[in-house]
């Protein structure tokens, strides 16, 4: 009897998928609490958006005798910070991140999933055909240009100002679209070459999105990783039509 028809064989692919997520789920911590260690400060505000608060602050501290030379006869210091532990480090802080940000990226995944199960399908197979990380990523450069474009134009005009931050909303919730079917297609490419055996979507796109997280979380150039993720998905987004099996014509202009 061979491993494939053998009862044993789906109890085995769920304990190995188990593992890989448990494992993604661990290195990102550990990648967060590098980030957090290292403190990046050559990101500044856009690495706290994953691994949180930074641990050196500045706070300010009355010094006796100070009122000769400041009026607020206040000094600032320098000083460590923890919310979870007496250390300046707290690895539940990085845990924190994970259950926080890594969780939002999860929710919006699997809700993609959940509510546009045909759109996300045809997104990713488009990104998965030939060049397709190439294409997205070109047409999302192209959107993410003109969008700035637009918002630059709407910001010198008073009746469409109102319009800003509703492009801004679509503009994100396409791209979330885009990089839950990012995420998707990274957990099938991971699935296939670890021959790691057929799985739930969800269990696929669990897979892929920890994948993400721990992408971003990387020191220094997670941002950049995440930023190209999220480029790429808004391009596969706008080319698919928000994932329409028809994609983009000039048919339907006839009528």
């Amino acid at each position: 009897m061979s491993e494939a028809s053998s009862p044993l064989a789906p109890r085995r692919r769920r304990l190995v998928w188990s593992l890989v997520i448990v494992g993604l789920s661990i290195l990102g911590v550990l990648l967060a609490l590098v980030n957090m260690s290292l403190d990046t400060p050559l990101l500044g505000p856009f690495s706290a958006a994953f691994v949180g608060p930074k641990l050196v602050g500045l706070h300010a501290q009355p010094l006796s005798g100070s009122d000769r030379f400041e009026r607020d006869r206040t000094i600032q210091t320098l000083r460590l910070t923890s919310p979870f532990s007496p250390g300046p480090i707290s690895p539940l802080q990085a845990l924190r991140a994970l259950l926080s940000n890594g969780a939002g990226l999860i929710f919006i995944a699997l809700a993609v999933l959940v509510v546009f199960p045909t759109r996300a399908r045809t997104a990713v197979q488009r990104l998965e055909a030939r060049n397709g990380p190439a294409i997205a990523l070109a047409a999302g450069v192209a959107t993410l240009l003109l969008t700035l474009a637009a918002l630059l134009l709407l910001r010198f005009t008073l009746v469409y100002l109102v319009l800003i931050p509703v492009l801004v909303a679509i503009a994100v919730a396409v791209a979330l679209f885009g990089l839950a079917c990012v995420a998707l297609a990274i957990g099938r490419q991971l699935e296939r070459r670890l021959r790691l055996g057929d799985a739930h979507p969800l269990v696929v796109s669990l897979a892929g999105t920890l994948i993400v997280f721990d992408l971003a979380v990387i020191p220094y150039a997670g941002v950049f990783a995440l930023a190209a993720l999220a480029v790429a998905g808004l391009g596969i987004a706008v080319v698919t039509r928000f994932g329409s099996e028809t994609g983009w014509s000039f048919a339907d202009l006839k009528w």
